[in-house]
């Protein structure tokens, strides 16, 4: 019996595919909030999530969008989720998924979804 079969015979392609996406963007959240970055390392660490993330089985594609907030008096400021736009492109079998984060200005909330499926 095989990983799949073993763990994973209790749900569809599809719900896995929203797993896998869901759960990735909730390590990535927790992992990173709180990372110095400025506008001279935001590129690179855009460039170290995406390329981090993608390493994990499922995960087709990840892309990544720091917001920075010039506002400070300081050299850099600390990775805020409401700084994130966030898109994990999940595949199992023939289901795909975005799984998505970005800051909802009406909720004022950095909100996780399921953008696509």
């Amino acid at each position: 019996m095989d990983v799949n079969e073993k763990y994973f015979s209790n749900i569809t392609a599809r719900e896995r595919a929203i797993f896998e996406g869901g759960i990735s963007m909730g390590a990535l959240f927790h992992q990173f909030v709180g990372t110095p970055v400025n506008k001279d390392t935001k590129e690179g660490l855009e460039r170290t999530i995406e390329e981090s993330f993608k390493l994990q089985p499922a995960i087709e594609d990840v892309e990544v969008k720091i917001n920075l907030n010039d506002n400070t008096e300081f050299d850099y400021i600390s990775l805020s989720g409401d700084m994130l736009d966030v898109r994990i492109h999940t595949v199992v079998d023939d289901a795909k998924a975005v799984i998505r984060i970005e800051y909802i200005e009406e909720l004022n909330y950095p909100l996780m979804y399921v953008e696509k499926i």
